[in-house]
């Protein structure tokens, strides 16, 4: 009985410090994870879930209601995933509640946000509001619609190729993003260095020969309120087409 009593108390103690740790290092849980052959050869897929840790925001810039994400978007920055990701499929739904507002999903990230930007290297999906080309306008002209619609670019001095170049970054060639308070989903292939964005359900963008090709996945806090679900990643083989860029 006694060997049993500590026994109890060993695990009690364990369970406690790993909490513990989590809430120390201000960890959320939000999504989950599973290999690709856990997809195809189980009728049950066992999925894991997905711990992010903040980098340079606020403790209350991030906050888990019901199966929501929210993001107050102050400050500026990022939180990212507690593992590095290569090979693999990101599944996000995202709204934003204001007009304008800007975030976006850094994929193969370092998570070392630059001090004038507060945000990091990586290859950024970009997610702005449909509203945000009537609030840029320059010389009394609106930026193109396609810039709020699913951009890719580099970021950080990560460099790509883009599929539908506007200058170094891509556009896509469709719009089809919904406003405020509407649900978007975005789907997200990244491999050996390409990525193939879907919007709402078609594949509209896309770059390719990323210099970076493994990394940390972030989202992004950029001054407004958006709130995310339903992120899913399925996680892909690893390639072999040359030596992998790690943070």
């Amino acid at each position: 009985m006694k060997i049993m009593k500590s026994v109890l108390m060993l695990l009690l103690f364990a369970c406690s410090a790993n909490f513990f740790a989590l809430a120390q290092s201000g960890a959320i849980t939000f999504g989950q994870v599973m290999p690709l052959e856990k997809t195809l050869n189980e009728t049950t897929v066992q999925k894991h879930a997905l711990n992010w840790l903040n980098v340079n925001t606020d403790s209350a810039t991030w906050y888990v209601e019901g199966e929501l994400l929210k993001c107050t978007g102050k400050p500026i920055g990022v939180m990212r995933s507690e593992k590095l990701y290569e090979n693999f499929i990101l599944h996000v739904e995202w709204r934003h509640m204001e007009a304008g507002g800007n975030s976006g999903v850094f994929v193969w990230s370092d998570a070392k946000p630059d001090e004038k930007s507060r945000l990091p290297a990586g290859v950024e999906v970009q997610m702005l509001e449909l509203d945000w080309v009537n609030q840029h306008m320059q010389n009394g002209e609106k930026p193109p619609i396609a810039y709020v619609h699913g951009e890719l670019f580099g970021a950080g001095g990560t460099t790509t190729i883009p599929d539908n170049p506007r200058g170094e970054r891509s556009k896509s060639i469709e719009n089809r993003c919904k406003g405020k308070g509407e649900w978007n989903t975005y789907d997200v292939i990244c491999v050996d260095g390409t990525i193939k964005l879907a919007v709402n359900g078609r594949f509209v963008n896309g770059v390719r020969q990323a210099s970076r090709k493994k990394g940390y996945l972030c989202l992004e806090s950029e001054g407004a309120e958006i709130h995310f679900r339903n992120l899913q990643i399925i996680e892909l083989p690893p390639g072999t087409n040359g030596p992998t860029i790690n943070p």
